[in-house]
């Protein structure tokens, strides 16, 4: 069966955003997060269930794969398409890759997932094509990239956690190429998620207006910087990016032309302050480059108008910002 995303008859495609849920084995908290991701999906009838990252506590699971089977099963007993990307956390035990998490959320009835394209760094990079409610026109792309674990240079200091490679840009550029010049050479309407955030979402934080909550000390982003975001101003295409990682962040800014989203943590975000947890809800429509979003809180609240920050600059810091989630 072929597993097409289309837009409705009204135009409009709706997503939630679930993030770093980390399953780990059934206890009270998880079957009460579960009802609220039901209660989430009632409410907001998305076309597509994403998963950002750190979909279970891998290290901490007695059996990994029953955890991952327990995240998703929300969207898949409901019949709703979902598909996920990997964080720091789902593939921290010796017996769980990633490779075979991919495999793994492949196997599922509703997962629109699709194999790793050859020679690209990483598992779970992908892109899904969004239809014309009628004809078979491509008119949105969603990108799936595995932003990795914990950085590969960290016996020499350089960072903690990882980052995107040279081989998924230049293999996101190629795609955006292609479906750039299938499209008359126009770049389509584009979202991409993964799960541990670029350097430029600190940037947006500390030197432009944004919305929302930083509860976290840092943006826990990757110290080396390989030019993902330079690549999306340059292909004019990705619209929005959104990522997890850092529980207590929630915000969203903008940076030429690209709005740098954080979901919203969907399991206890671990700060010493109520941070109630919940989703990111975004909505497509057909024809329009742009994208509303909003927050769908477990109390069943929905907040469209998040606080606003206004920017205070980087203070000088002797070194760089320790490890955090």
């Amino acid at each position: 069966m072929r597993k097409t995303l289309r837009f409705r008859e009204d135009g409009t495609f709706t997503i939630v955003q679930f993030t770093d849920t980390e399953f780990c084995e059934p206890d009270d908290e998880e079957l009460q997060m579960k009802d609220m991701m039901r209660r989430i999906i009632e409410a907001e009838q998305p076309d597509l269930v994403v998963y950002t990252g750190d979909v279970i506590a891998s290290n901490k699971s007695p059996n990994p794969a029953a955890a991952f089977r327990d995240a998703v099963s929300v969207p898949e007993q409901m019949g709703i398409p979902w598909a996920a990307v990997f964080g720091n956390h789902d593939s921290e035990a010796p017996d769980m890759t990633r490779e075979q998490l991919h495999a793994l959320q492949l196997s599922h009835r509703y997962c629109y997932a699709i194999p790793d394209p050859p020679h690209v760094k990483g598992t779970g990079n992908y892109c899904l094509e969004i239809r014309d409610s009628h004809r078979d026109n491509t008119e949105a792309v969603l990108y799936f990239l595995d932003s990795g674990s914990y950085s590969p240079l960290e016996h020499l200091r350089v960072g903690f956690y990882d980052w995107i490679r040279r081989s998924q840009i230049e293999w996101y550029t190629q795609q955006s190429y292609r479906l750039t010049a299938g499209n008359g050479g126009v770049p389509l309407p584009s979202l991409a998620f993964f799960h541990i955030p670029l350097p430029e979402y600190n940037d947006i934080w500390d030197f432009s207006v944004c919305y929302g909550n930083k509860l976290d000390r840092h943006c826990c982003a990757p110290w080396i910087n390989t030019g993902f975001f330079a690549s999306m101003v340059e292909m004019g295409d990705i619209l929005g990016t959104f990522v997890g990682h850092d529980h207590g962040n929630d915000f969203w800014g903008t940076l030429h032309g690209i709005r740098l989203c954080y979901g919203r943590t969907t399991r206890n975000a671990y700060l010493d302050q109520p941070f109630m947890p919940g989703a990111r809800v975004i909505r497509l429509t057909q024809g329009e480059r742009s994208f509303d979003t909003w927050l769908h809180l477990q109390d069943g609240s929905v907040i469209r108008d998040q606080p606003v920050h206004a920017p205070t600059g980087r203070p000088v810091q002797a070194g760089m910002p320790a490890a955090a989630e």
